[in-house]
């Protein structure tokens, strides 16, 4: 005796969870939260002040110091005699309230030793405001 439970014409039976109406459900939701989130704007705002700058004051006075290849340093196109006399001048600079800036240009055959020679004399007469102007010149 056998029971015979459906027809072999019948298709199988199917077991799996229909997932259609939780997809829909999960749109719904995503639509939902996508409209009420507020829009994010990637901006910063600034308090940008208006006009045109104020000019600089004065312009800065500026002393040129020039070392040619054979040790001969000249202070503003003026040679300087002996290593005296341009402590002199930049002890006069440095006591000076507002100081100018030193611009040192050596030439590209100098002396390391006299560069760092009138280097270390504006730092031990207290010149703050120093730079080596024609560094051009040793770019390969």
């Amino acid at each position: 005796m056998a029971i015979k439970l459906g027809s072999n014409d019948d298709p199988e039976e199917m077991v799996d969870i229909n997932t259609t109406p939780l997809i829909d459900v999960m749109l719904v939701l995503l639509i939902m939260l996508i409209i009420t989130i507020p829009v994010q704007l990637h901006a910063v705002n600034l308090n940008l002040p208006t006009g045109n700058p104020p000019p600089p004051p004065v312009a800065p006075q500026v002393v040129q110091i020039d070392i040619d290849f054979d040790g001969t340093i000249s202070w503003n196109g003026a040679v300087v005699p002996d290593e005296a006399t341009l402590e002199q001048k930049l002890e006069a600079v440095a006591q000076q309230p507002d100081q100018p800036e030193v611009h040192i240009n050596p030439n590209k055959l100098a002396s390391y030793g006299t560069v760092i020679g009138v280097m270390a004399a504006a730092e031990r007469e207290g010149v703050t405001k120093i730079g080596i102007v024609g560094n051009e010149q040793f770019a390969p």
